[in-house]
């Protein structure tokens, strides 16, 4: 099970990932927390009155397409979306959106999402929420809320019969090796890199951490999953969100067969588990597959 705050982001983060594990015959199912109505339109193309007249049902129409792509389930939890508060002093959010509910409110539907699917590994975002938008940050404590609290038969009687999740991870999609890996290999290709200019601007500044929970720092990868062959997948479940991404931004400014060399896996971060693996890990099953088996 992967939680995540709006349509777009399952296909972003984890997602070759789980077009991997679907492919092995895992049940996959992505719970998605808001329908992205206050999302902006990030592809030009898309940006018309029309579109942002029926932003919400486009969301999920777009969310539609991408999950047959990818060959997961997928649900939305029913809140709404926070939108990214801009300016300083920053507005405050508006009334009833997902950030502004109680944490224990919040995690109820997810909680009895985890009893219906009965994941043995459940993803989310670290502490930061990956980066700081509030409804990331509120579905990073929702995950955890719910990942403690599904097992327990005394916590949200009436949302199923309780069921213990084994391992909780943290995606961890967007960190300075990876990026730094892909550059070389353009430039050891003789390909002008996408991420030069990046890394003049923000490497100078931005320190590596271990752990998940500083602002500006990176978390420690325990498990890197190889999944290089569903590269393709992955962007064509990101192009299917057309009002989010444009098919000619940066998003596929890097080569496959370059990030196939480079970097073939996507990193996670163990946060908790229930069951003995070792780590460093390549199989967010690991310690699992051994306890079904026997």
């Amino acid at each position: 099970m992967a939680v995540h705050a709006h349509p777009d982001d399952e296909s972003s983060k984890g997602a070759a990932t789980m077009a991997r594990y679907v492919r092995e015959g895992a049940d996959v199912l992505v719970c998605t927390m808001t329908g992205g109505e206050r999302g902006d339109i990030l592809n030009p193309a898309m940006d018309r009155p029309e579109i942002k007249a029926a932003l919400p049902a486009v969301r999920r129409e777009e969310m539609a397409r991408a999950r047959d792509i990818l060959g997961v389930q997928q649900r939305f939890l029913g809140f709404v979306d926070s939108g990214l508060p801009e300016g300083d002093p920053r507005p405050p959010l508006p009334h009833g959106c997902f950030a502004l509910v109680p944490v224990a409110e919040a995690a109820e539907p997810l909680v009895r999402a985890v009893r219906e699917f009965r994941p043995h590994v459940m993803l989310t975002y670290d502490e930061n929420g990956g980066y700081p938008h509030p409804d990331h940050v509120m579905t990073h404590r929702v995950s955890v809320a719910a990942f403690e609290a599904a097992g327990d038969p005394d916590a949200y009687p009436d949302a199923g019969e309780p069921w213990q999740p084994l391992k909780l991870y943290y995606f961890a999609s967007f960190h300075r090796a990876k990026y730094m890996a892909l550059h070389e290999e353009m430039l050891r290709r003789g390909l002008d890199s996408p991420y030069t200019k990046i890394f003049e601007e923000r490497l100078k500044t931005r320190g590596a951490r271990k752990g998940g929970g500083e602002a500006g720092g990176e978390p420690e990868i325990t498990t890197r999953v190889p999944c290089g062959d569903f590269f393709e997948v992955r962007d064509q479940a990101l192009k299917a969100h057309a009002t989010q991404v444009d098919p000619n931004g940066f998003w596929f400014s890097c080569p496959l067969q370059v990030q196939r060399a480079a970097w073939p896996t996507e990193d996670y971060h163990l946060a908790r588990s229930v069951v003995d693996s070792e780590l460093p890990e390549d199989d967010l099953f690991a310690g699992i597959r051994e306890r079904v088996s026997i």
